[in-house]
């Protein structure tokens, strides 16, 4: 992505940076977490230009992040899905996640186990259960008091408590 490959690097890092070191990339991979799946609903979200939208999102699906399919509700749209390959980015996005709250910004939203409530720790095990839920079993619920939230239909339907993966209401 955006011209940088790193093939002269024998590392998986580096090989990994190359298709997810764009920062739109990973921003994209996070609201597909979140259930977001129309090209329009990421860009309203993400405020990102929408020729960088478009070529992110091909790159992602060209590299097998995503998969791109027919809208089922809309002739002529397609949706974008995370792949089992995007699926297993769960936990280094939540590492980075975890990382920006404790060092950058705390984070807007909680994330728990779905099944008894209580909430992951840092490196996202459910100190309750004592296992590391799949992320279609964690649910992420906004904290109070974060002042003004954003108003796009997408930040509106992530209000509510909900698990990852789940498709947005709107």
């Amino acid at each position: 992505m955006a011209g940088k490959r790193y093939e002269a690097q024998d590392c998986s890092l580096a090989r990994a940076l190359g298709v997810l070191g764009d920062r739109w990339a990973l921003l994209i991979v996070r609201d597909a977490f979140y259930g977001v799946r129309r090209f329009n609903d990421f860009q309203a979200h993400l405020d990102v230009p929408r020729a960088v939208l478009a070529k992110r999102l091909s790159e992602l699906v060209q590299e097998g992040i995503l998969d791109r399919r027919p809208d089922p509700q809309r002739a002529g749209s397609h949706v974008y899905e995370l792949t089992r390959a995007g699926r297993e980015l769960w936990p280094a996005l939540y590492a980075l996640l975890v990382w920006g709250d404790r060092h950058l910004y705390a984070n807007p939203r909680t994330y728990r186990h779905a099944a008894c409530g209580t909430a992951l720790d840092e490196r996202g095990r459910c100190p309750e259960c004592r296992l590391t839920p799949d992320p279609e079993d964690v649910l992420t619920v906004r904290r109070r008091g974060r002042g003004k939230a954003r108003d796009d239909h997408v930040a509106v339907d992530r209000r509510r408590p909900r698990c990852l993966l789940g498709p947005l209401d709107v």
